[in-house]
């Protein structure tokens, strides 16, 4: 189809194309003038993803979108549209009841049936790239229409502190029980190391051990260095029972016995003179050498003495290396008995460390959500009220006539067509060509066409191309 039919067409059929465009503007305009007026209030609410100022530090700038959605979610639960119902105390209001009854015949809860009604004119918005979000309520009047907006607000609120607090109770409740245990665990662990210490008398035990150490490391540098002295003394005891007692530095340093040899020394060189004047047989050489003989048994005594002594002493050397080292061996039991008691000690001290850190973690987890179950706050904070608006949403006559103007024209143009469809007729040239299938000499005007300048305005066209084709044909 050309342009040219299909303005034949219209032309044609104008009239039913006016009516239905007319029609469908007047059946939008009377709508929109009949159907109630209704009013959006829109109230916004900012959510801050930090649980607390003092903590913002620890958390970044931005926001999970996650948590935008979950709220949204919260705002059109059911859980909000209940407390609406409940804040308002609208379940008590008779209107309403009977309302409801007359509707539900008093089947179901009315706070059901109230909530379902509000959240069917509820729309929750999140902003664009922002934390704000905007709860509309749409009713027949503003004032009406800002109160319910506020009412969602206010019931979102409540219940972010209570989806905040009630968990926190819940906690509380679980670290308060463990923290009971915790702390009669530690008693009992503190109760049993203080009688142990108590049984075995510890009032130090690292102190105690550490001296009791040092003198057990005294012992036996004493038992080294007594040990050394008492070999050294039972060598000089074998020395002088091996007839070397003489060359003993015991006995050379023996004064007496030193006093003696010199007075032998010098008997000697005058039983030597003796010899030499008066000979062997002199008298006062026989008593020279008798004097001589006493003065040597004197010396033998002497150092018989003091070798025995070296004896006495070795024994007593030897003693005390016994005994040292029996006192020695008594201290290491010692030491190990107070090793062993100090590590029972230090595993019942562990185990009462153990079991205070766990009772001062129960214990700081129970001071968190005591504090969280008693806040009062939550993380988000009215941004605008809803205000009554002075005009309405809906209906929209504006939009609505300009979409009537245009689903009217398309209704008008499609109506013409159809009919059209629907009863075929020639309106131009290119209808006749089309119907025939013969091509076209000539136009015969109307016989009501207007002349202009002496002819007929719709006076008789030859076609020429058209003539031509026609007469190639025939020839």
């Amino acid at each position: 189809m050309t342009f040219g039919q299909f303005i034949a067409i219209f032309v044609a059929r104008w009239k039913i194309a006016v009516a239905a465009f007319v029609a469908l503007i007047s059946l939008t305009l009377i709508i929109s003038l009949l159907l109630p007026k209704n009013y959006t209030a829109v109230a916004s609410v900012v959510l801050d993803a930090k649980p607390d100022p003092l903590s913002a530090a620890m958390y970044g700038s931005g926001i999970n979108p996650s948590l935008i959605a979950t709220q949204i979610d919260v705002i059109t639960s059911d859980r909000v549209a209940y407390k609406v119902v409940r804040n308002l105390k609208l379940a008590e209001n008779p209107t309403v009841r009977e309302q409801w009854k007359q509707e539900t015949g008093g089947q179901g809860s009315i706070e059901q049936w109230l909530g379902d009604s509000f959240q069917k004119n509820l729309d929750v918005k999140p902003s664009r790239e922002s934390n704000v979000i905007s709860v509309a309520y749409k009713a027949p009047d503003p004032r009406f229409a800002a109160g319910l907006a506020n009412a969602f607000v206010q019931a979102y609120l409540e219940t972010n502190i209570e989806l905040r607090v009630d968990p926190a109770k819940q906690y509380s409740s679980f670290f308060e029980t463990r923290a009971k245990e915790a702390r009669e665990t530690v008693e009992k662990a503190q109760a049993k190391l203080s009688e142990f210490q108590k049984e075995k008398g510890i009032i130090a035990s690292d102190e105690r051990l550490d001296v009791e150490n040092a003198r057990l490391n005294e012992l036996s540098s004493q038992l080294v260095g007594l040990q050394a002295l008492a070999s050294d003394s039972g060598s000089r005891q074998s020395a002088a029972k091996g007839g070397s007692s003489d060359r003993m530095q015991e006995v050379l340093n023996n004064p007496l016995i030193a006093g003696l040899k010199a007075d032998q020394a010098r008997l000697e060189a005058r039983m030597e003179e003796l010899n030499s004047k008066y000979g062997v047989n002199h008298p006062q050489m026989q008593e020279a050498k008798a004097n001589a003989a006493e003065l040597r048994k004197r010396i033998d005594q002497e150092t018989a003495k003091v070798t025995s002594s070296l004896g006495v002493s070795n024994s007593i050397n030897q003693q005390k290396v016994a005994e040292l080292r029996a006192s020695l061996d008594a201290q290491r039991t010692k030491v190990l008995q107070m090793k062993a008691v100090r590590d029972e000690g230090s595993v019942m001290l562990r185990d009462v460390e153990s079991a205070q850190r766990t009772y001062d973690l129960i214990l700081q987890r129970l001071n968190q959500s005591s504090l969280e179950s008693q806040v009062t706050q939550s993380n988000v904070s009215v941004l605008t009220p809803a205000s009554p608006p002075s005009e309405p949403t809906s209906p929209r006559l504006i939009l609505n006539m300009l979409v009537a103007v245009f689903a009217g024209t398309l209704l008008a143009v499609g109506l013409a067509m159809a009919i059209e469809l629907a009863d075929r007729r020639i309106r131009s040239v290119e209808d006749v060509v089309l119907a025939v299938g013969l091509p076209v000499i000539g136009v015969v005007p109307r016989p009501t066409a207007k002349r202009l300048f002496g002819r007929a305005a719709n006076a008789s066209l030859v076609h020429r191309g058209l003539l031509g084709q026609s007469a190639s044909k025939s020839a």
